[in-house]
């Protein structure tokens, strides 16, 4: 038994190793979307797609997502929403936005990252088809900006990542209510009610401090069943069930979430929703208002509404930089909040029923997403290595 379990720990020891490693998820995501872009270009490609797209054979008056793309983006999705929205809580409650003090900067920032990166893309696409895309270059992925932030280690302050933690949390706060109120399909009053009452059951559950894990699931089934059937994009139950885990229980749930999400779900997402077929011309495809209103929204827009706002604030003395961060430091960390991906291939689904300008915008958003990652990374490394180091 002893060989047998040595076999096992050296094999087991170092893939636990890696989960522990905050760049794993970055680079799990990143080998899944070479994965998938590459098989969809090669004669397995049909075979994959059908995978993705195989209908499930169940009675239509479910009311049931029907194909596993479907239940990937519609299902899946909803246990990371799930944790970003416990996420969220922590913060408000005990984290960077449990004060007014502390959250004005990274809001106001999220904020400018928003906005900017929205205005440059309507400006390239105002009046086009193409015009609902707006959403799009609004979201930051925490995953890969926080990967590429630890690769730089001591070069990037330790408070500067907290910050930019904050940030892509307050980021995805206004990516989740953006898909709500503008990617969402026809509304139904009849499940919009009933997602009310659900919410009015927790709210009681709530006051009375009735909690058990049993009667919490049943719950948070039946609110994703509603929201999905209610014409609200269905993730967003994730976050609005979030808001009633009891504080205390948070740690726990995160935790028990962490792995599952981070290197089962969002892979499956990477790898169902970047197969895309290169298209032969794919110069023109890229050279086209919906790409560059993406790439310069996410490339260009990004650093210059956080950094534009956050210089603003410190000037106005309303809010202080990040403490042992200088204006350099703070333009490189705008950079790396241009890595969109998860969140912007998310919307990009949402924004266009045309399969070609999905898969342009997708192509758009990886492109913009490694040049943010690339510029970043070489520019925080080109600056002056702080004198405590």
């Amino acid at each position: 038994m002893a060989p047998l379990l040595k076999l096992v720990k050296k094999i087991v020891n170092p893939i636990q190793e890696f989960i522990q490693d905050s760049r794993a998820v970055g680079i799990v995501l990143l080998a899944c979307t070479f994965i998938s872009l590459i098989i969809a270009n090669t004669s397995y490609s049909t075979d994959y797609f059908s995978l993705i797209n195989n209908s499930f054979h169940y009675p239509a008056w479910l009311l049931l997502p029907h194909t596993a793309l479907h239940w990937i983006n519609d299902g899946l999705m909803f246990f990371f929403f799930l944790l970003v929205g416990m996420e969220i809580k922590r913060e408000l409650v005990s984290g960077e936005l449990s004060s007014f003090k502390q959250a004005i900067l990274p809001c106001a920032a999220a904020m400018g990252g928003m906005l900017v990166p929205a205005l440059f893309f309507i400006a390239f696409n105002n009046k086009t088809p193409y015009a609902g895309g707006w959403g799009i270059p609004m979201a930051t992925d925490i995953a890969f900006s926080l990967g590429v932030a630890s690769l730089l280690g001591k070069r990037f302050p330790f408070a500067l990542k907290i910050f930019l933690m904050a940030l892509a949390i307050i980021d995805d706060l206004g990516a989740i209510l953006v898909i709500a109120l503008f990617y969402s399909g026809a509304l139904s009053t009849t499940y919009l009610l009933l997602s009310a009452g659900i919410i009015a059951l927790l709210v009681i559950m709530q006051r009375y401090k009735i909690y058990h894990p049993i009667l919490f699931i049943g719950i948070a089934i039946a609110l994703w069943y509603c929201v999905y059937n209610s014409g609200i994009h269905a993730t967003i139950a994730g976050v609005i069930l979030a808001m009633f885990i009891p504080v205390s229980r948070l740690p726990k749930y995160e935790h028990a979430l962490h792995d599952p999400v981070n290197f089962i779900i969002l892979p499956l997402f990477a790898l169902a929703n970047t197969a895309i077929i290169i298209p032969a011309n794919i110069g023109s495809t890229i050279n086209s208002t919906l790409s560059w209103g993406i790439i310069v929204g996410l490339v260009a827009g990004k650093p210059i509404g956080i950094t534009g706002i956050s210089w603003l604030l410190v000037r106005l003395k309303l809010a202080q930089k990040p403490a042992g961060s200088n204006w350099p430091q703070f333009i490189g960390m705008g950079i790396l909040a241009g890595i969109g991906f998860t969140m912007s291939v998310f919307i990009t689904m949402l924004a266009y029923n045309n399969a070609a300008w999905q898969d342009a915008g997708k192509i758009a958003v990886l492109i913009a997403s490694f040049m943010a990652i690339i510029t970043g990374f070489i520019y925080l490394r080109a600056l002056p290595v702080p004198k405590n180091l």
